[in-house]
């Protein structure tokens, strides 16, 4: 008896027993479903008092049981957020200077169309030029762009202005004696 509590039940017999006997012939009433799983075999109880063979019966379909994804640690949730906060910072960083750059360069290139430009008209795009270096360089220092990054992108713009300078005969550069 002790035999039959120990038994799980992953199959279960179709129609109950209504008697049960054993190797020392002592018979049971049994009037429920008796249960055992398929990895027990009749050998496991052929040293014991209780002799059963499985029954095989139609197969069903198993239910798929699928874990909850798991829930991140507190310290990555922290992260993330840290991580989204310096993005947005980061992206604004970047936006302004692209801005800058890019209304420096319009300048230069509506200067270098005129054909009647005044050296005069320079400063305005120094100021423009003042500015850009300067997002530049805040964007430089909060980390949002690399040093040298952003010493390319100073030295593009001057690149720009020396070459609209040249362009309209305000500077002349040296030249390399060799």
């Amino acid at each position: 008896m002790a035999s039959l509590q120990c038994i799980s039940s992953c199959f279960a017999f179709q129609r109950p027993f209504p008697t049960m006997k054993t190797n020392n012939t002592t018979t049971y009433s049994q009037s429920t479903h008796l249960g055992f799983s398929t990895t027990l075999s009749e050998n496991s109880f052929s040293k014991g008092f209780l002799s059963i063979k499985p029954i095989e019966r139609a197969t069903r379909r198993g239910v798929v049981c699928e874990a909850a994804p798991k829930k991140k640690a507190d310290s990555a949730i922290k992260r993330a957020r840290q991580a989204e906060k310096r993005r947005v910072y980061n992206k604004s960083k970047k936006s302004e200077l692209r801005t800058r750059s890019k209304k420096v360069l319009e300048a230069l290139e509506v200067l270098q169309k005129k054909n009647d430009a005044e050296s005069e008209e320079i400063l305005t795009i120094e100021k423009l030029i003042a500015e850009a270096y300067s997002a530049i360089d805040k964007a430089v220092k909060s980390g949002a762009l690399h040093r040298n990054t952003g010493a390319n992108r100073k030295s593009r713009l001057a690149r720009r202005k020396k070459a609209v300078e040249i362009h309209h005969g305000w500077y002349t550069p040296d030249a390399v004696a060799a």
